[in-house]
């Protein structure tokens, strides 16, 4: 199946503009990134530019069948996730230090708020969702993964009644004064739990709501049925702190050799070029002593 992706010229969070491609996306699973496979590419519909291939272990990537498409690294990270299986105290000890007394006193500032006691609530069945889901909805409207990113937790809760039905959903709402704040929504593939949806109420930004609630939510799944906890594509810091490893990957575009896509092409790729060169010349440490001074 296709879908209508915009390609972005992107800096941060921030779209200066894009191009669309119909294009059929290829998701390696974490077991599958775990094997180190390499997925072989479908065959295009008519109406399909090309494939978008995401999570594909960079250590593959030299031996990967491109079938005479274009092919562009689109981002590099890590691909991070939680073995479960090793338990909740060696997961807390292999916290840093100020990691764990920084949750701590996290949890006890937004305790303090709601009345002396945090106020986390777990759902599973589809009972339990049918509860969940308006709750999570409203506070998924105010938060920039919907607004900026469009990964909202989805508006129909169908798909995620059907697999709450085959015990493959556990979601999570921290409440402050009786009013849901944050939530987290994820759903089981084979062994691994997925880190689909999150987000926080932005006006509690102070009170660090997301990073308490899965605190909590890990703390629950280390006494659940699955192996490992995945978070994804994508990096950043509050996935660097809660996993226990990860693996390098990369996102490709793979286009028809046509002129309008090599064009494509050429521009994303002196855009992408011109934010690298940015970021490195960013990191120097007189431009950062600069920075400072001016902030000052």
């Amino acid at each position: 199946m296709t879908a209508v992706v915009p390609l972005r010229f992107q800096v941060g969070a921030r779209t200066l503009a894009s191009v669309p491609r119909r294009l059929v996306r290829v998701g390696l699973s974490l077991d599958a990134v775990l094997a180190a496979q390499t997925p072989a590419l479908p065959s295009l519909p008519a109406d399909a530019d090309g494939v978008i291939v995401t999570s594909l272990p960079e250590a593959t990537l030299a031996a990967f069948d491109r079938r005479g498409l274009l092919c562009a690294v689109r981002q590099r990270y890590v691909r991070y996730h939680t073995d479960l299986r090793i338990g909740v105290d060696a997961w807390l000890a292999g916290l840093s230090g100020s990691a764990r007394s920084g949750l701590k006193r996290k949890a006890k500032k937004l305790a303090a708020a709601s009345g002396g006691t945090l106020d986390i609530r777990a759902y599973r069945t589809p009972t339990e969702i049918m509860l969940f889901h308006p709750l999570a909805r409203a506070v998924s409207a105010t938060t920039y993964q919907e607004r900026l990113l469009g990964s909202g937790l989805p508006e129909d809760a169908g798909h995620c009644l059907r697999l709450a039905a085959e015990d493959r959903v556990r979601a999570w709402l921290l409440f402050v004064d009786g009013r849901p704040v944050a939530y987290l929504c994820c759903t089981a593939d084979g062994e691994s739990l997925r880190y689909d949806h999150v987000g926080h109420d932005p006006a509690h930004n102070d009170l660090s709501p997301g990073a308490v609630l899965q605190m909590e939510a890990m703390r629950q799944l280390f006494a659940d049925r699955f192996a490992r906890f995945d978070f994804t594509e994508g990096e950043g810091q509050h996935k660097r702190q809660f996993a226990t490893t990860g693996t390098a990957c990369v996102d490709l575009l793979l286009l028809r050799p046509t002129l309008a896509n090599r064009g494509v092409m050429a521009a994303l790729g002196t855009f992408d070029g011109a934010m690298a060169r940015a970021k490195r010349a960013a990191a120097h440490p007189i431009l950062q002593r600069l920075a400072k001074r001016v902030r000052r």
